[in-house]
């Protein structure tokens, strides 16, 4: 590994982490609705003296168990495994805050996944009333994980109070100003949501492969059942959707009014791109779901479940990264930029230097900075600043960024991201660009060479 920065090849290491958390939350968010939902309507198939329901909700909790239990554990470990390489100090951050607040989210996920267990190994074994007390005991117990991530997760975005107290030493005593940030409750309305919206995708999988000839009855009353659950998130999703906005900072709200203001104009910035993929995803997860599920359940098949799945994985997609990039240029808003650089540590580096006070400077091992190229201090000032957000020719490539731009140009360039003037036009998109003037000429130096390929200069002092 060459930490402390990961290189992922054309993807970058944000989108390393963007992939895996679209497939967790996915499946995450299906372990809290999907266990409400298999609760309901094992007690509605009791009430109403469906047992013919109850080959199709065990087949249902099989799939349920062994999704969220092996891949929804594995999302998890390797989101954790992601954001500690590709932004240690980020996690640091999190982990120094919050670490009562993990522990205690680890403890239900492992009550969880027991209980999962417990609920389909069950089936048939015990009474009906002892099944369905286990079956709301997971319920219970998915949704103290779902409570637990929020808080954390609504932190970086909105730290509230706790922001006053940022670098004190004394954070961790304001756990709960951080936890219950501003943010919080809107956030957790708009992911239950999410999570029972989520649980109808999931069975309608299931469902749709009920034969429609012989068992007519059971399939259209389980895959209506399923529709009924995207009717919250269709009612109440924008309530809280706009209760959420209303508690973004000003200056980060503003990304998001730029992007829809500047679509009259044709100008689709990243937030405009994402809020139409999940407003449009939406729509149309609307219109196949009731235009052929509820309408024509017998013919629902497995590639129109298919289809709303790809649909659902759209509109999370766009969600989270339209929630990621509200935030920029920080990973905690106010305290520490994408970069992992601290806001109140950029005066200190221009200061005394940017490797001078990072870990890619390594003394004994024929890595200190003075006996460095002029070359490698751009490197490492590139790859230790940059490539966070960027690559050299994937995803936000530096090399296609900076074509046509000569030596002068790209100097301009980091002059005003290193002065980061409050009418920078980068200030909102980008952290400030921090070091001593011969680490930010070295940089220049280092990306002259990367774009306009001298091959002298490379090996220049």
């Amino acid at each position: 590994m060459n930490y402390p920065f990961l290189d992922i090849p054309f993807f970058g290491s944000g989108w390393m982490i963007g992939i895996n958390a679209i497939i967790h939350v996915l499946i995450s968010h299906f372990a809290v609705g999907g266990g409400i939902f298999l609760v309901f309507a094992e007690a509605k198939a009791l009430r109403e003296g469906r047992r013919d329901w109850f080959p199709r909700l065990k087949a249902l909790s099989k799939f349920f168990l062994v999704l969220t239990g092996v891949f929804g554990a594995m999302g998890g470990v390797g989101i954790w495994f992601s954001i500690g390489l590709a932004n240690p100090e980020g996690t640091s951050v999190l982990i120094h805050n919050f670490v009562f607040g993990w522990a205690i989210e680890w403890v239900f996920f492992l009550v969880e996944l027991s209980l999962a267990a417990a609920y389909y190994y069950t089936w048939n074994r015990v009474s009906d009333k002892d099944h369905l007390r286990l079956g709301y005991a997971y319920a219970i117990a998915s949704i103290g994980t779902l409570v637990i991530i929020n808080g954390i997760l609504t932190f970086k975005l909105t730290p509230g109070e706790w922001l006053a107290h940022a670098g004190s030493g004394q954070e961790p005593m304001y756990f709960f100003q951080a936890f219950f940030n501003p943010g919080y409750w809107p956030a957790l309305g708009v992911r239950v949501l999410g999570c029972l919206a989520l649980a109808g995708v999931w069975s309608l999988l299931v469902f749709s492969r009920i034969d429609g000839e012989t068992e007519g009855a059971v399939k259209t009353s389980m895959v209506r059942w399923a529709t009924k659950w995207f009717l919250p998130g269709f009612f109440l999703m924008p309530v809280f959707a706009f209760w959420f906005y209303s508690t973004i900072p000003l200056d980060h709200r503003a990304l998001l009014e730029l992007g829809i203001a500047s679509i009259g104009q044709g100008l689709f910035t990243h937030v405009t791109r994402m809020a139409l993929i999940f407003i449009l995803s939406m729509a149309t997860i609307s219109a196949v779901v009731y235009l052929i599920a509820w309408y024509a359940p017998r013919n629902f098949g497995f590639g129109n479940a298919l289809l709303v799945m790809f649909l659902a994985a759209m509109a999370v997609g766009s969600g989270e990264s339209l929630r990621e990039y509200l935030r920029k240029p920080f990973i905690v808003n106010g305290y520490i930029y994408s970069n992992g650089t601290r806001v109140k540590e950029v005066a200190k580096r221009n200061e005394e230097g940017y490797l001078k006070n990072s870990m890619w400077v390594v003394k004994g091992f024929g890595n200190d900075a003075n006996a460095l190229s002029k070359y490698e201090v751009g490197k490492r000032m590139f790859q230790g600043q940059c490539m966070t957000c960027h690559t050299v020719d994937g995803y936000r490539s530096m090399r296609k960024l900076l074509k046509g731009r000569d030596n002068k140009s790209i100097a301009s360039v980091l002059e005003v991201l290193h002065e980061y003037k409050p009418d920078s036009p980068y200030r909102k998109y980008m952290p400030p660009l921090v070091g001593r003037p011969e680490e930010i000429d070295a940089l220049r130096f280092y990306l002259n060479h990367m774009v306009n390929g001298d091959p002298v200069a490379a090996k220049a002092p």
